[in-house]
């Protein structure tokens, strides 16, 4: 099987966009519309046909050209519709063409040598009260809690509605560039690929917010935020319990993303969603690269 290295200009976006979609490993992310807005130079490794794919996030610094994840994008690596054992992913790692590289494959992409990173996600494709038996106590007690408080939860259509609570709020980690956000969101509306949520207090203001990313397959808790009038009610239980509601006896997946943290794993384990890791795959990453 050959393996080619394409650069971004010479990448056949429709003939991309297709093997993605047939996949049986899709993730929006992986769309080519997606990573031209969070890794604008991507580059990619493909087969004959593209039968099997590659995203690589091209960046360079000081004029040194490496890989690394993009923002907003927890896993790529290797997709395709036919079947993705050790020894093709360790053919594309071979193939991988810049000696600095640090790069999330997805769950199917299974390599002896990459870390495992801990993923929880929830298989919706059983009835609501079914998937609600295996709720924590916790989680029971804080959607009860959030009720109680009256709170609501309804889309929000208005990309900068949504924009501006995000950049409002105060936060202790990593903060998505406003212009990135704004042209993330914006397309992927237009995609028909992102929907926003949000929690209402019964006085009407907005005190938590969700951007879910979406496929016919999977729901994807992308962009969580909460007021601290939001973390006190539990919007966000809130939020989560009605999007499961919504989307019980379906073929998808609900998608948490993560996490390393105990705490926020504790939260999505509440809900009854599993650990199904992806893989983290590093090379040469001196000091001056580590800068995304």
């Amino acid at each position: 099987m050959k393996i080619t290295h394409l650069r971004n200009i010479d990448i056949d976006r429709t003939l991309w966009d297709s093997c993605i979609a047939q996949s049986h490993n899709q993730l929006t992310c992986a769309y080519s519309w997606y990573l031209d807005v969070v890794s604008p130079k991507w580059e990619a490794l493909v087969t004959d046909d593209y039968e099997y794919v590659m995203p690589l996030p091209f960046k360079k610094k000081y004029k040194v050209p490496y890989l690394v994840q993009p923002i907003l994008t927890q896993q790529l690596g290797i997709f395709s519709k036919h079947r993705i054992d050790e020894n093709l992913v360790e053919d594309f790692i071979k193939e991988i063409p810049y000696y600095s590289y640090e790069l999330n494959l997805n769950e199917k992409n299974f390599n002896a040598s990459a870390t495992e990173c801990p993923n929880f996600v929830l298989n919706l494709n059983q009835p609501y009260k079914q998937i609600a038996l295996h709720y924590s106590k916790n989680t029971i007690r804080n959607i009860d809690k959030a009720k109680k408080l009256n709170l609501s939860v309804e889309q929000i259509t208005s990309a900068d509605e949504f924009d501006s609570f995000y950049h409002a709020v105060e936060k202790n980690y990593f903060t998505v560039a406003k212009s990135l956000l704004n042209k993330l969101i914006h397309k992927g509306m237009s995609e028909n690929a992102i929907t926003l949520y949000g929690v209402y207090s019964a006085e009407k203001n907005l005190i938590a917010a969700l951007c879910l990313l979406h496929s016919p397959s999977r729901l994807t808790y992308l962009l969580p935020i909460s007021n601290a009038e939001g973390k006190a009610s539990s919007a966000m239980f809130l939020l989560i319990d009605k999007l499961i509601f919504e989307n019980a006896e379906k073929e998808k997946s609900f998608d948490f993303e993560g996490s390393r943290v105990e705490g926020i794993a504790r939260f999505y384990r509440g809900f009854g969603a599993k650990n199904q890791p992806y893989y983290t795959l590093k090379r040469f990453r001196p000091s001056f690269l580590i800068g995304k």
